[in-house]
């Protein structure tokens, strides 16, 4: 059998273009049943505007992939009902969960992103892993 080393540094934190975004996940077992294979996860994230340029938020695209390996796309406008837009300096924070049903799982994708003149650019969103307590036992 091999030793598997499990860091607990499970975020991730990627910038580009000068929008930062910063993931902070954590399991939830008051909402969780491992016997059931139910697992919940939270998730903070924070978007900081660091460029020079007002930024405006308008679509999520997640991939999910579970332990076994099965992927879930999700995508949709804004986040949890927001389409923020952001003036440089300025940050937005939200929380939002994802259930799995392994004990561990990992998440990745790109926030669309449009400044004042219409470009848009894709703000990445580094790879972080959702691990439940037992995982890191």
């Amino acid at each position: 059998m091999q030793n598997v080393t499990v860091s607990r540094q499970t975020g991730s934190d990627a910038t580009t273009e000068g929008v930062r975004v910063q993931v902070f996940p954590e399991y939830i077992p008051e909402q969780s049943s491992p016997e059931a294979n139910r697992y919940a996860f939270g998730y903070r994230v924070i978007i900081t505007n660091n460029s020079e340029e007002k930024v405006k938020l308008l679509y999520r695209h997640w991939i999910i992939i579970n332990a076994e390996g099965d992927l879930d796309k999700v995508e949709g406008p804004g986040v949890v009902g927001y389409t923020p837009e952001l003036e440089p300096g300025e940050q937005f924070e939200y929380q939002s969960q994802c259930p799995l049903n392994t004990n561990w799982g990992t998440m990745e994708g790109s926030y669309t992103m449009i400044r004042p003149d219409g470009t848009r650019f894709e703000a990445m969103i580094d790879r972080f892993y959702l691990v439940s307590d037992e995982v890191l036992a």
